[in-house]
């Protein structure tokens, strides 16, 4: 009897792997394919001739695909584990949610780690290397002599990066058994190095997400139609429609050896179209798309936002009054045994909002920064160089966004596998001030955005002719 169950728990093993092992190959297939689909449609069409930069090109496309894959697996890894932790609280014993399982979820965060390493140090790398390489001097032109040359620039800034962090590690941990754990690449090397870089996506995030929080209103402003108060879109539309008339009559006359003014009156025509265009359709929306819809979303960003200041505030306290609510605290009861919200399933689905909404607003904002703005890609006209570095991008951000979500008490859930394996997350005074900067910054941020209004009139009131020419 001992041997048939042991038979019997081996089998069982065996299909529970298989079973894992399917269940992540499809969704990060499905992953991969909507992945693939948003690059191509940003992706130069000039870059698709057929020779040896086509195949450079084809090749670099892929492992950014699945470089944005891994991102995206990384973002949606985290609200995945919260709703799978909360199905397993409502349905503990049925059949169909079987597979869902802390197995499974332990797995995830695995492979979200390790294939989040393996993009953002060897496949990115590679990618960018390839792409620019010609081969080296006095060996044959060719994809052999291509590849050589890029697994050379790989050795070279992997020895850089590696007596980079040796020495960072010696000149901040004077221990000379932390220094020697740096030979070990494989269980502390590259868990450290990623450490190195999720800290420095969390303080690109605090820089982003205050900035997107506040660009929010803005984005959604353009997307939607503004309410028609004390305005006159008819009376409105016959003027843009005169002006329009009369840039045409202007440039019809003009002679085309005036460059200049050509193409300035071409400029100012085009901006007349899109006001035009913009007008038309405000006037064609619906009445309840006016006057419920943009007021209705308006609020909705408010209180979300709202209520992310308001859990920081409340993890600050937490923070100062008991030490458990540190990042790299107490372990939890694990998936399926609790809930990781006081109000059940209702406040794991408001964490899930709060993480998607933190994570969009960190896009907005990183593409709204000056220094990041020409990362903006662009349809059927973004350089694969380009494309490489909003991948990566991308990548840093989502990698962090799980560890943001958990230092600013968004959600209690206690994060697995070597996301979870932070040393700075231990750190109170790291953990605390973080939560303090993004609750000042991003208070500060709405501050200015809503009192931008007041500050237009009044400059209007001051100087006139100034504020009309900054309005124009």
């Amino acid at each position: 009897m001992e041997g048939q169950d042991e038979v019997s728990a081996r089998e069982q093993h065996f299909h529970s792997q298989v079973r894992e092992s399917t269940i992540c190959f499809l969704l990060f297939a499905i992953l991969y394919i909507v992945s693939y689909f948003i690059i191509t449609r940003y992706k130069r069409k000039s870059d698709e001739q057929e020779d040896e930069d086509a195949i450079v090109n084809r090749i670099s496309l892929f492992l950014c695909t699945f470089t944005l894959a891994v991102s995206a697996g990384a973002v949606l890894l985290l609200p995945f584990s919260i709703i799978s932790n909360e199905i397993l609280l409502s349905f503990p014993h049925n059949y169909y949610i079987q597979w869902l399982n802390g197995s499974l979820i332990h797995g995830l965060w695995n492979l979200a780690s390790l294939f989040s390493n393996l993009c953002l140090f060897v496949l990115m790398p590679f990618a960018f290397f390839f792409l620019e390489s010609e081969g080296f001097a006095g060996l044959k032109k060719g994809l052999r002599a291509r590849i050589l040359e890029t697994l050379v620039m790989l050795l070279l800034l992997a020895l850089l990066i590696l007596g980079m962090v040796w020495v960072a590690s010696a000149l901040v941990d004077k221990d000379a058994a932390s220094r020697e754990s740096l030979y070990d690449l494989w269980e502390f090397y590259l868990p450290y190095l990623y450490s190195c870089v999720s800290l420095m996506g969390c303080l690109l995030l605090l820089l982003c997400t205050p900035v997107g929080l506040s660009r929010m209103f803005a984005v959604m402003g353009q997307l939607l139609v503004k309410p028609a108060i004390l305005e006159d879109l008819d009376e409105q539309m016959y003027i843009v429609a005169l002006e329009e008339e009369a840039l045409q009559r202007r440039l019809t006359g003009l002679s085309s050896s005036v460059d200049y003014n050509v193409m300035e009156l071409e400029q100012e025509l085009e901006n007349v179209k899109i006001f035009k265009t913009k007008l038309e359709r405000r006037r064609k929306a619906s009445a309840w798309e006016r006057n419920l819809v943009y007021p209705a979303v308006m609020v909705l960003l408010l209180i979300e936002t709202s209520i992310s200041v308001i859990l920081v505030a409340c993890n600050i306290l937490c923070l100062l009054v008991d030490e458990t609510a540190m990042p790299k605290g107490t372990r939890g009861p694990g998936i399926g045994n609790a809930s990781l919200s006081a109000f059940g399933f209702v406040g794991a689905a408001l964490e899930i909002i709060l993480i998607f909404y933190l994570m969009v607003s960190s896009v907005v904002g990183f593409y709204s920064l000056r220094f990041f703005g020409d990362f903006i890609p662009k349809k059927d006209d973004t350089t694969m160089t380009k494309i490489i570095g909003n991948c990566v991008s991308l990548l840093v951000l989502s990698s962090a966004l799980p560890v943001m979500s958990r230092t600013l008490g968004i959600t209690r859930f206690d994060l697995l596998g070597d996301f979870g394996r932070f040393n700075w997350l231990g750190n109170f005074y790291i953990v605390l001030s973080y939560n303090l900067l993004f609750a000042v910054v991003t208070t500060l941020c709405l501050v200015r955005k809503f009192t931008s209004a007041v500050r237009e009139e009044l400059l209007k009131a001051l100087a006139p002719g100034q504020a009309a020419g900054c309005w124009h």
